[in-house]
C-alpha cells in the first residue's frame, strides 16, 4: 500500500437508552450524517443498541448470522446506504449460555456484509468508589481470541471498554499488523475522568497507532452515568479530535505516511526485548 494512503474516519458519541427501536434510529442517523460528511469508517460505541437491565439485554441478544436480526441488520442496511465501513462498538450476541451473551464488535463494510467480530475478551468486575457495583461477567460470555480487520488497506485493531486496560492485547494486535486502534467503550463518569484519556493516549504511543475511541455519555437506565469524551488520537499521542458534552460526532484522518514516519523516526516497536510468546 502506498505511503500517502488515508482514510476519513468518524467517531459517534451515543447516550444510549433502554429503547431498542428509538437508538437504532439514532445510530443510523449518525451513520448517515457521517456519510454525507465524508467519513469511509464510522465507528460507534458499546452498548450502541441497548443499554439497561441485564434482563432486557439478554432479550435483545441476536445472532449476527441470523438475516432478521435488527441490530446486524440496521448497521448493515446504514452502511450500505451511506457507502461507508460501520464497526457496530459493542452488541449483545448470542452464546451457547443462553443468560450470558458476548459482547461483540461487530464490522460491516459498504455492501452491508458482516467481514469480522471481534467478543470482548476482559469483563468488567469491579467494586468502584462510589458505591457502584458491576459484574459484567454474570451477563456476558467472554471471547478470547484477538481480532483485527482491513478497511481500505489498513489493518485494524478491535477490542472493547475494559479491554483498554490490558496492555498486552494491544501488542498481539500490532503482531497482527494493527494500524489503527478501535477502543468502543462506555466507561463509568468516576473511571472516565481519571483514566479515560491516559489510557487511550498510552495505547497510541506505545502501540504507534491511530487510536479511534468512541464513547457513551450521559444518564442511562438504573442511574448509571458515562463518561463520553470520544476521541481520535494519532500514533504520537496526540488527541486530534474529541466529541465535547452530549451526544455527537468527531472527525478526523488517518494518514499512513504520518504512521510510518513516527515508527521510522522512534522505532521502539522494533527495540521489544521481551515479545509475546
Amino acid at each position: 500500500m502506498k505511503s500517502e494512503a488515508i482514510l476519513d474516519v468518524a467517531v459517534v458519541q451515543l447516550c444510549s437508552q433502554d429503547d431498542l427501536s428509538k437508538n437504532l434510529q439514532i445510530v443510523r442517523a449518525r451513520i448517515l450524517e457521517a456519510g454525507r460528511r465524508g467519513a469511509r469508517l464510522v465507528v460507534l460505541p458499546e452498548n450502541l443498541a441497548y443499554m439497561g437491565p441485564e434482563d432486557g439485554k439478554r432479550a435483545v441478544a441476536e445472532s449476527l448470522d441470523d438475516p432478521r436480526a435488527p441490530i446486524a441488520t440496521a448497521l448493515a442496511s446504514a452502511a450500505r446506504e451511506a457507502n461507508v465501513f460501520v464497526i457496530g462498538g459493542g452488541i449483545p450476541e448470542l452464546s451457547d449460555d443462553p443468560l450470558r451473551p458476548f459482547n461483540t464488535c461487530a464490522v460491516f463494510n459498504p455492501q452491508g456484509e458482516l467481514i469480522a467480530r471481534y467478543r470482548k475478551i476482559h469483563l468488567f468486575d469491579v467494586d468502584l468508589p462510589d458505591g457502584t457495583r458491576l459484574l459484567e461477567s454474570a451477563s456476558n460470555s467472554a471471547g478470547s481470541e484477538p481480532v483485527v480487520v482491513c478497511v481500505d488497506g489498513f489493518t485494524i485493531g478491535l477490542s472493547i471498554c475494559y479491554d483498554l486496560r490490558f496492555p498486552e492485547l494491544y501488542r498481539r494486535l500490532v503482531d497482527m499488523g494493527a494500524e489503527i486502534l478501535v477502543m468502543p467503550a462506555a466507561f463509568t463518569l468516576p473511571t472516565g475522568k481519571d483514566h479515560w484519556h491516559v489510557l487511550v493516549r498510552a495505547r497510541a504511543i506505545e502501540s504507534q497507532c491511530y487510536a479511534l475511541a468512541p464513547g457513551q455519555w450521559g444518564k442511562h437506565p438504573k442511574g448509571r452515568t458515562t463518561y463520553g469524551k470520544s476521541l481520535i488520537v494519532d500514533p504520537w499521542g496526540e488527541v486530534i479530535a474529541q466529541c465535547s458534552e452530549g451526544e455527537g460526532i468527531c472527525y478526523g484522518t488517518i494518514q499512513r505516511s504520518y504512521l510510518q514516519r513516527i515508527r521510522n523516526s522512534l522505532p521502539s516497536l522494533k527495540h521489544r526485548k521481551l515479545t509475546m510468546p
